[in-house]
């Protein structure tokens, strides 16, 4: 091998090695890039399109108040859950009691994807439902009080509740009282 070969081979190897560790670096880069945009859309998740990729699957929550309540997520909105029990009985749980969730899978929906009506269907919503269906139901609070009665109004911040024995129905002569609730202490309202 001559001088000038020698010399052609060695800038071959300089070159090529300087072409792998660019390529390495702009592979560096490019993961860096990716691991930020995940960063970044896992960063925009709600915890309510963690729910909306449960619908219909066991879960566990852990709830001020209530302790645990094991269910099948029937529905969700922005801010308030409705699990099926184990005696199939509707449990309305706000969000804002949930201090956590098991059982959620790896899946997420995209922030965003419920639409604009479901977007609006907040706790007073699903409040209003039930007490237009004249539900009776067991209300705990987040300080573990318990009422039973028929909720009869729901206004911007508190939930009228017409007390009354848990095995009567909501009637004039089994009314004890009106009781208001504010909903930042509701832990969960379960139907009776």
């Amino acid at each position: 091998m001559s001088v000038r070969e020698s010399d052609a081979s060695r800038w071959e190897g300089l070159f090529a090695d300087l072409e792998a560790q660019a390529a390495a670096l702009g592979q560096a880069d490019a993961d860096a890039e990716l691991a930020d945009l995940v960063r970044s859309r896992v960063g925009e998740l709600r915890l309510y399109d963690r729910l909306r990729a449960a619908w219909g699957q066991s879960i566990a929550l852990t709830v001020c108040g209530a302790g645990r309540v094991d269910g099948v997520l029937r529905e969700a909105g922005v801010d308030w859950l409705l699990l099926a029990d184990a005696y199939r009985r509707e449990v309305l749980v706000p969000a804002a009691a949930v201090t956590s969730v098991a059982g959620l899978g790896p899946h997420s929906l995209t922030p965003g994807s419920e639409g604009h009506v479901a977007a609006r269907l907040t706790l007073r919503w699903a409040l209003r439902r039930i007490t237009r269906d004249r539900s009776p139901v067991a209300v705990t609070l987040t300080d573990g009080g318990q009422l039973f009665g028929t909720p009869d109004r729901v206004g911007a911040d508190f939930l009228d509740l017409a007390e009354h024995p848990a095995d009567q129905p909501r009637r004039a002569t089994a009314v004890r009282g009106i009781r208001a609730i504010p909903l930042a202490a509701l832990a969960l309202l379960r139907r009776a």
